[in-house]
């Protein structure tokens, strides 16, 4: 068997190769979504969906050189180490790439805020609004006061016991706060209004798919989880994440099958059936038609 370093595979995090540590999906809030990852040391090109919430990823351990763009633009660069976060506001998907530099493993926090606390916190600080409700665009920024906020969260999520929801949501006030205090824009796009799927229906979609890799894909279920109609869930789907649905759940299917391929001595048959494939020459197909080589190819 391989080492899980050595797998080219995505993972199971929907878009960014690595490992989930730890989350608050199963606290589950409409103002904040946190999730602990550890990445791989080389990415060369991600996909990051766009979602209703602002993103902020804090590096929590290693260093690394970080670049980003958006479709037809030149890549932006960051060298970034503990302590370094990123706002982003992006209302469509963008890429990333990075390599880590340090002998630390790479590992970061993402933090979803709901925009209806951001909202509250912003007429808080301003007494009234008046115009768009925007954020600052942050690569590699470094602030002390977000970063206590954010190891707050951490040492919540990290440590043995039941995880409070009631602290979570305080933490989140707080940065929410400060995020409005000091990181408006008013340049920026609105991202109160933004028309987009929020972050926490987009992971309990992801959890629906991932779990039902084996089944036959089914719109409606996945629509149901998130609350919403197969036609207005198939649109913002695809404006957070740059695919269908249906496309989304085949390359989660190719994730799950690269990872058995690698990782596991499974045979190319019983891969293709553990994904919800019953004939090896249809399994075949579809891996090289997403990934590139046949699985046989892919695993030597």
């Amino acid at each position: 068997m391989q080492t899980a370093e050595r797998t080219s595979a995505t993972g199971l995090e929907a878009h960014i190769r690595g490992q989930r540590l730890a989350a608050s999906d199963e606290v589950f809030s409409n103002d904040v979504l946190v999730q602990i990852f550890t990445r791989e040391r080389i990415e060369q090109s991600v996909i990051v969906p766009a979602v209703a919430e602002p993103l902020i990823v804090w590096v929590l351990s290693g260093s690394a050189t970080i670049e980003e763009r958006e479709a037809g633009e030149a890549w932006r660069a960051s060298e970034v180490t503990k302590g370094d976060f990123f706002l982003t506001t992006s209302a469509v998907p963008y890429e990333m790439r990075w390599q880590v530099t340090s002998a630390e493993p790479f590992v970061v926090m993402h933090i979803y805020l709901g925009l209806p606390l951001l909202e509250r916190a912003v007429q808080e600080t301003r007494k009234e609004v008046t115009g768009s409700i925007c954020l600052r665009e942050i690569s590699g920024g470094r602030d002390e006061a977000l970063s206590g906020l954010f190891e707050q969260f951490r040492v919540e999520l990290t440590t043995q016991g039941e995880t409070s929801p009631l602290l979570m949501q305080g933490i989140a006030q707080c940065i929410a706060v400060h995020l409005a205090r000091h990181y408006l824009d008013a340049q920026a796009d609105n991202i109160v209004q933004r028309n987009a799927l929020p972050a926490f229906k987009l992971r309990r979609v992801v959890n629906a798919m991932e779990k039902s890799l084996g089944e036959t894909f089914c719109l409606g279920d996945l629509a149901d989880a998130a609350g919403m109609s197969e036609y207005h869930f198939s649109r913002l789907f695809k404006r957070a994440t740059g695919l269908s649905p249906s496309r989304y759940f085949i390359r989660l299917r190719m994730t799950k099958a690269r990872q058995l391929l690698i990782e596991t001595d499974m045979s190319i048959i019983d891969a293709g059936l553990e994904i919800g494939y019953s004939s090896a020459s249809h399994f075949s197909q579809a891996f090289k038609r997403e990934v590139g080589v046949l699985p046989s190819h892919y695993r030597k």
